[in-house]
């Protein structure tokens, strides 16, 4: 059973994107060489007859096992046999000192000093360092791939999702793939998160491997690696569901795409349950140990394993499939070689992640038989495709798609134009206040004149404005005097006198 070493190691690398991360086997061997040493060093203290005198009591500081030893003296004991290079160093001792005051000498750091020169490695790297440097790496690299395809794919679900000329079946169901690879990137940074917290960030040798609170992953991170196991399910049956839909698209006459999206959503969303529910039931009953983000019984695993394998492959197929549905449809438009080969080249690789072909790999490379250089190899190209694949699939079929460009240019226009408008409004209506403003100071310029008593204030008599009384129709009436040219006298106009009443003729 592993501890402290190999889950810290675990968590570091955080498993192959929802599956458990297995170490090499020395790493492995070593944690079970180590927890055999620790436990007969504890029986050996326990038999060891108690002290008589001062003396340095007996321990175990997580490297060697120490018996009691007397004061002013150094004490020495083999090399501990659980090192993997143990035969290496099978004759060398570890040295420690103890002081006058019957207490282990400790260095300036306040930890048990002691020199263990004699049974380091000859010209090999400690593999706990080694180990760790590089799963630290890996750990590094798939969090900032995963980070980034969330930023990628959210702003895809907002574009997809605000625009209404690109609502149909094809995009939703690109929308829900979206969705899968959200969530996964979501569960498996949170579940990096909540790992992290139950460990000390300053583990880096094995001192401190016994300070690392192995028993607080309880329901929490219980409930954090289920929902992982689930979101990563969802992920695959995802891209199941979009080889299916783009086969019947391709290959099936008469197809309807609205009566098939309610399976489609079934099967995204509701096949993971029927078998992760019974991973989860199976690991609470049999296998009920930390996080469960181990696998000591890899027959449990399969639970889990088996469906994803099963999608991967299945997918494999639909994806050859589609690839000669294409030759034959290019083949058929009597194109040009260059730009048949050009077309086909282009439609696989777009079909690479948005199908998840590079899963068929490593798929049959498993992590029993995987050890070694291979086993790194397989967690950096898994781990390095599976956390950018969000990124890649949210460009292709959503940033650089025509369609999503073509509206996007659309909304912006409309945007330009409707400020350029409010502009314009804006600018007439500014024009209309200064011209009113000026009118009516005009007028008041104009009303302006010499009050007169007894008139209403701001009425000038008709004569300050040069107007004449004259009597028409019986009532008096006002007319302004205009001095008329010769020509355009009464003489001028043989009828002027008739066009006007004359006295007689007003009563």
């Amino acid at each position: 059973m592993w501890e402290p070493l190999d889950f810290l190691l675990l968590f570091a690398l955080l498993q192959r994107t929802g599956e458990t991360l297995s170490l090499g086997h020395s790493a492995k061997e070593m944690v079970e060489a180590w927890q055999r040493y620790r436990e007969a060093c504890n029986r050996k203290m326990l038999e060891d007859p108690p002290p008589t005198s001062l003396v340095c009591n007996r321990t175990f500081d997580m490297y060697a096992c120490w018996s009691d030893t007397q004061p002013n003296t150094s004490a020495s004991v083999p090399c501990p046999w659980y090192l993997p290079w143990h035969q290496q160093v099978q004759d060398g001792f570890v040295l420690q000192k103890c002081g006058s005051d019957g207490q282990w000498v400790v260095d300036e750091l306040g930890s048990p000093w002691r020199d263990h020169s004699q049974c380091e490695a000859h010209n090999e790297e400690p593999p706990f360092q080694s180990h760790l440097w590089i799963l630290d790496q890996i750990r590094l690299m798939y969090t900032v791939g995963y980070s980034l395809s969330l930023v990628a794919l959210l702003g895809a679900l907002v574009l997809l999702a605000c625009f209404r000329k690109l609502r149909c079946i094809r995009n939703f169901i690109h929308m829900n793939l979206f969705l899968s690879f959200a969530l996964r990137a979501v569960s498996i940074l949170s579940r990096d998160g909540l790992l992290w917290l139950h460990f000390s960030k300053n583990v880096r040798n094995e001192e401190a491997l016994a300070h690392s609170p192995m028993r607080q992953a309880t329901v929490g991170c219980r409930v954090a690696q289920t929902l992982s196991q689930y979101c990563v399910g969802a992920n695959y049956c995802w891209l199941l569901v979009e080889g299916l839909y783009l086969h019947n698209l391709l290959g099936l006459k008469g197809f309807s795409e609205e009566s098939s999206f309610p399976g489609y959503l079934l099967l995204g969303w509701g096949a993971p349950i029927l078998f992760v529910l019974p991973w989860v039931i199976v690991r609470y009953l049999y296998e009920n140990k930390e996080c469960w983000e181990r696998n000591d019984h890899m027959g449990y695993w399969w639970i889990i394993r088996c469906p994803i394998l099963l999608a991967i492959f299945v997918n494999f197929v639909i994806f050859i499939r589609i690839i000669k549905i294409l030759v034959s449809k290019l083949q058929a438009r009597q194109m040009h070689y260059a730009d048949y080969k050009f077309r086909l080249a282009k439609s696989t690789l777009t079909l690479i992640p948005l199908l998840g072909i590079h899963e068929v790999v490593f798929a049959l490379v498993i992590e029993e038989q995987a050890g070694g250089i291979l086993q790194y190899v397989k967690y950096f190209f898994e781990l390095f495709l599976n956390s950018f694949q969000g990124l890649l699939v949210s460009v292709l079929y959503c940033f650089v798609n025509k369609e999503v460009q073509s509206e996007i240019q659309r909304k912006w226009q409309r945007c330009r134009l409707g400020a350029s408008l409010l502009k314009k409004q804006g600018q007439s209506r500014s024009a209309r206040m200064s011209w009113r403003s000026w009118s009516s100071g005009s007028h008041r310029q104009r009303d302006s004149g010499p009050k007169l008593p007894g008139r209403p204030e701001g009425k000038a008599p008709a004569q300050a404005m040069g107007l004449h009384p004259t009597p028409l129709g019986g009532k008096p009436c006002w007319y302004i005097p205009i001095r008329m040219k010769t020509g355009d006298r009464a003489g001028g106009f043989p009828n002027a006198k008739q066009a006007l009443p004359s006295p007689q003729n007003r009563g």
